[in-house]
């Protein structure tokens, strides 16, 4: 045992973590959103539940180890030796928990939306550089700790029941709140040295306010609805379903225009109708209704008009998402936006174009493509 101790206390990794300790933190923080964004797929896969499960699970278990070792609670135990990963594998989790949510999202073309959380991501990765203490600021530790826990079972409590709603969303953040005051509870009660650096008021309120923040942002619908997610939406001149195949006839985008399908710009053909086409991923027998909200900006008003409202069942578990298209034959020509969205109106992903009626053009670069 004593020669296993030294070759630990002489190997690579720990004169690399050593040297390079002020970095260490951010890249275990990065090492875990790389894990997760290579290796995740799909949220009801068996692999991703499994490793989200692990992730959330070791990163409670470490968050109580490490807020411990400051007492003295592993002295002499086998647990000392590994005291100074604490912070790093604390990273490597918030990193790989908060990847989870932009890997799920990534697929959606509402970019707006996806942006937002990168966002949030980013803020998490600088903070502990902000901050003089880092992780071991309790407050920070155990409010970031909140936001990914509220994360997680907004994911996994929707996966589970095969329904979600705001009612879900609202259990799934109650659900949170309690874990995380259950575990700042029991750590605080078995860390004297806790007790010694925060006051518990203060980290509740912090708590709260992260609980209640959320849920205002979820309210005005700043935060897509978890675990749909819009994976693709184009504007095209014909749809046709044969034997379970969509073929979608569109206008190819220009080469650079890499965050969509469709060319902006549609020339509509005389007396065609304008078709909408969507894929939204969905979990395995998860069933929701999505509505296909057909808006003309009004140039005169300046301000944009709901012309139709086109509502569809879907049913989740294809990989590719659950195909559904609308369409309009009564159209002006102007800007155009359709909002894909849930029934409560939580949008999935906004599809922009133009419409051009003018019967000296044509369109060009159509291609058919099957889904």
């Amino acid at each position: 045992m004593k020669r296993a101790l030294v070759t630990f206390k002489n190997s690579g990794l720990r004169k690399f973590i050593r040297k390079h300790q002020k970095y260490a933190p951010v890249l275990f923080f990065i090492g875990g959103f790389i894990f997760d964004t290579l290796t995740l797929g799909r949220i009801d896969r068996l692999y991703d539940l499994t490793v989200l499960c692990l992730h959330m699970t070791s990163l409670s278990i470490t968050l109580y180890l490490y807020n411990l070792a400051d007492d003295g609670k592993w002295k002499n135990t086998f647990l000392e030796r590994f005291e100074e990963y604490f912070p790093l594998a604390i990273q490597f989790f918030f990193g790989g928990l908060s990847s989870a949510y932009v890997v799920y999202f990534s697929r959606s073309v509402s970019l707006s939306k996806t942006a937002s959380f990168f966002l949030i991501l980013v803020t998490l990765l600088f903070a502990n550089e902000v901050l003089k203490k880092r992780i071991s600021n309790k407050y920070l530790q155990f409010g970031v700790y909140y936001f990914i826990c509220f994360t997680f079972f907004s994911f996994m409590i929707p996966v589970f029941i095969k329904e979600m709603n705001p009612t879900i969303f609202i259990i799934s953040g109650l659900v949170s709140l309690s874990c995380t005051l259950l575990l700042i509870t029991f750590i605080y009660s078995k860390s004297p040295s806790t007790r010694a650096e925060i006051r518990l008021g203060k980290l509740f309120s912090i708590i709260f306010s992260i609980y209640i923040t959320i849920n205002v942002f979820y309210y005005f619908k700043l935060i897509p609805p978890v675990p749909l997610a819009l994976q693709t939406g184009i504007v095209a001149h014909d749809i046709k379903v044969k034997d379970n195949t969509y073929l979608v006839t569109f206008e190819q985008k220009d080469p650079i225009i890499f965050w969509r399908d469709h060319h902006s710009k549609f020339v509509r053909n005389p007396d065609a109708p304008v078709y909408i086409y969507s894929s939204i991923f969905a979990p395995t027998a998860l069933k929701k209704s999505i509505i296909h909200r057909w808006n003309w900006y009004d140039e005169t008003q300046d301000t944009w008009v709901t012309l139709d409202n086109i509502k569809f069942n879907i049913t989740g578990g294809r990989n590719e998402g659950y195909r559904g298209y609308s369409y309009k034959n009564n159209v002006k020509s102007g800007l155009w936006k359709v909002e894909v969205l849930t029934e409560e109106e939580l949008v999935l992903g906004v599809i922009d174009f133009e419409i051009i009626i003018d019967s000296s053009q044509k369109p060009t670069r159509l291609i058919q493509k099957q889904f």
